[in-house]
């Protein structure tokens, strides 16, 4: 790693002034590079719809725990026409142990049908048309966008929101208003990239509970001193 990754703790400073939020945003994507170069998506697919699939059965479920379940749905049906096919129950009971798994069975057949019905079985590549589909928010279809289409978008989850806080990259008072943060401060073109290494770096050096800012490789710097002193664990008593 670049040894410019590391650095004083507490807000960073170009000689008598502290780090912008871009220059901070700079350094992070060159760290993110350096360790993700190619990040890839960690839920399988084959195409556009696979990928819908796939990320909507990955709300309040493990992306491994997805990855297990889609290879059986998607040898039952891999189209919207063969999912619209099958019954609820018999959705439901492949992707039991996702979670939510009623709902999740409802939103999927509903949603194939309507890609059937009005869109000629192909997923839509608006987000308008996407955001009108069954269990389909803002972050699913922003991650069909770019990682399907290969369009503009930023999707946030609460993972990314949280460490977005962390290092100081926005307010973090919602995630609407973290991802029109990070789309000021990182270009559009990383934009797909950025999300996928913010997602890699969280589960492998940032994670929500029991962390050391002070060894991390970007919030060691890139957090305030309130923020460390507020997220270090407790002193054991002596």
């Amino acid at each position: 790693m670049n040894e410019n990754h590391s650095g004083t703790h507490g807000a960073v400073r170009y000689g008598e002034r502290a780090m912008t939020r871009a220059e901070k945003a700079a350094r992070i994507r060159q760290i993110l590079d350096d360790l993700y170069p190619q990040p890839p998506l960690p839920l399988r697919h084959q195409d556009p719809y696979t990928l819908l699939i796939a990320v909507l059965l990955s709300a309040q479920c493990t992306d491994e725990r997805v990855n297990r379940v889609t290879p059986e749905l998607f040898s039952l049906a891999r189209k919207p026409e063969e999912m619209a096919r099958l019954s609820v129950a018999r959705i439901r009971g492949v992707i039991r142990s996702c979670g939510l798994a009623e709902t999740k069975a409802k939103a999927i057949r509903r949603l194939s049908q309507i890609l059937v019905e009005e869109h000629g079985g192909q997923v839509p590549n608006s987000f308008e048309d996407l955001e009108a589909l069954p269990g389909v928010g803002h972050k699913t279809a922003s991650v069909v966008m770019v990682q399907g289409f290969g369009q503009s978008a930023f999707p946030v989850d609460t993972h990314i929101h949280r460490l977005a806080a962390r290092w100081g990259l926005s307010p973090g008072t919602n995630v609407e208003r973290t991802e029109r943060d990070l789309k000021r401060l990182f270009p559009s073109e990383s934009w797909g990239a950025v999300h996928l290494q913010i997602i890699y770096f969280g589960r492998e050096h940032c994670p929500a509970r029991g962390h050391d800012l002070t060894g991390c490789p970007i919030c060691s710097w890139a957090a305030s001193r309130k923020r460390i002193r507020e997220e270090s664990p407790p002193r054991p008593r002596r």
